[in-house]
């Protein structure tokens, strides 16, 4: 995985089994949508609400359903935070974005529940805003999918949230991971390239050390590991120095100042920049975060 890209995260068979575990334990499904602007609405497959899937076929519901998803996408991407949002019928749904060294890859979406219990008012207006109904039926069908809409209470849609924002951060966390191990499809010499620095991360690695043990020349070198990885070779021993660092801030046991040594960066500001650039944040407030997920 050279780059943290929507297609090779929805590969991952993690996706799908997280998505049953999340509907047992929930009630609710769970869609992964590319990043960017939405082109159609998103469907959440056969799980998908039943009221949602009826008020949809009418083209005045697809039409407000695919408005609030956009508008909830686009909150999501530019707060890069987990966001909610109340369709035209009432329903919060939820929008949490997976984001990778820093780029928007994908969006977790999910919720099409009530928060408060529906009246009979309140599915009135909803059927005037549809201002359609192939038959009485259909109706029938609509109104008894309609008030068997879940309905949560605030700790528990607190919770729901918290689920997917930990999983959106797991595969964040995955797609940085995967973006520096060797690929079987990239060319041998950065395979070994790859396979040399993750063996001296900890030291000072040099363009003509690399270079020396792939017996290549220096141009053709890093033509071929930029266009393979995305990320020249400077920028790849930093992807893997930090991929170190971030397993040792799990160790409480470890100064911040003892890391950065042991991950092979040469000084504690440029540490700090460096994470900071890709992370976000400074280390200790890194570590806060994993700590809160990974308590004990």
């Amino acid at each position: 995985m050279n780059e943290p890209a929507f297609e090779q995260l929805v590969r991952l068979p993690v996706i799908q089994q997280y998505q049953e575990a999340f509907r047992k334990a929930t009630g609710v499904s769970l869609a992964i949508v590319p990043p960017g602007e939405a082109t159609g609405r998103q469907c959440f497959g056969r799980r998908e609400n039943g009221f949602c899937a009826l008020a949809t076929s009418t083209a005045a519901g697809c039409a407000a359903c695919f408005e609030a998803q956009a508008h909830a996408q686009r909150a999501a991407s530019r707060q890069r935070g987990p966001q909610q949002y109340n369709c035209f019928a009432g329903l919060t749904d939820v929008a949490v974005p997976v984001i990778a060294r820093g780029r928007h890859v994908a969006t977790l979406m999910s919720g099409q529940v009530f928060r408060r219990e529906p009246t009979q008012r309140d599915f009135s207006m909803v059927l005037r805003m549809l201002a359609a109904a192939p038959d009485r039926e259909w109706e029938n069908r609509l109104r008894k999918a309609y008030f068997s809409t879940l309905v949560v209470t605030a700790e528990r849609f607190e919770a729901i949230i918290q689920m997917l924002d930990i999983f959106a951060q797991f595969l964040a966390g995955h797609a940085d991971a995967q973006a520096i191990e060797p690929s079987i499809d990239e060319p041998a010499a950065v395979t070994s390239a790859k396979h040399y620095v993750q063996a001296r991360a900890d030291e000072t690695i040099t363009l003509d050390q690399v270079v020396a043990h792939v017996h290549v020349s220096r141009f053709y070198f890093c033509k071929l590991f930029k266009k393979a990885t995305g990320m020249t070779l400077t920028e790849y021993v930093t992807r893997v120095r930090l991929e170190k660092v971030k397993s040792m801030l799990l160790d409480p046991s470890m100064r911040v100042s003892e890391i950065v040594f042991a991950s092979g960066f040469g000084s504690i500001p440029q540490f700090n920049a460096v994470f900071k650039r890709y992370f976000g944040m400074a280390p200790t407030a890194y570590r806060a975060s994993l700590r809160s997920q990974f308590p004990g």
